[in-house]
């Protein structure tokens, strides 16, 4: 175990097992944990600009293109001109939301696992504390 008193030591490590499991959870779908949630956050904003959706994300827009242009390839995501030539927007096409309905069961399954796991006052809290982190 640990014995680092590194704040950010032990939270990116929790965040690998924590993104390793819902990957796991997800492998069978053809998408990680990180698409998954790039493709949630579609489904929840209206047409949202990249620089929109980066900021939903908390990602920095060069990370939030890799990400795009792999879903993009994969016909999950699609590409549109914005209100003004200087606006890109994204968009979740049928595929995208497709699988999306196919793989949230499994996400639903890793979320439940976890919380089992921690109980629901520590995840409670474990938020909590994320948010006021971020």
């Amino acid at each position: 175990m640990l014995t680092s008193e590194c704040i950010c030591t032990h939270l990116r490590r929790a965040a690998r097992g924590v993104s390793r499991h819902y990957d796991e959870a997800l492998a069978g779908f053809g998408i990680n944990v990180a698409q998954f949630s790039l493709l949630r956050h579609l489904q929840r904003l209206d047409r949202p600009s990249i620089t929109t959706l980066a900021e939903a994300m908390g990602l920095e827009r060069s990370t939030l293109g890799r990400n795009l242009r792999v879903l993009e390839a994969e016909g999950l995501v699609a590409l549109a001109d914005g209100d003004d030539q200087r606006n890109r927007v994204v968009l979740l096409t049928e595929a995208g939301a497709a699988r999306l309905r196919l793989a949230h069961p499994a996400w639903e399954h890793a979320q439940a696992s976890l919380v089992e796991h921690l109980g629901e006052g520590q995840r409670d809290e474990l938020v909590r504390l994320l948010e006021r982190l971020a």
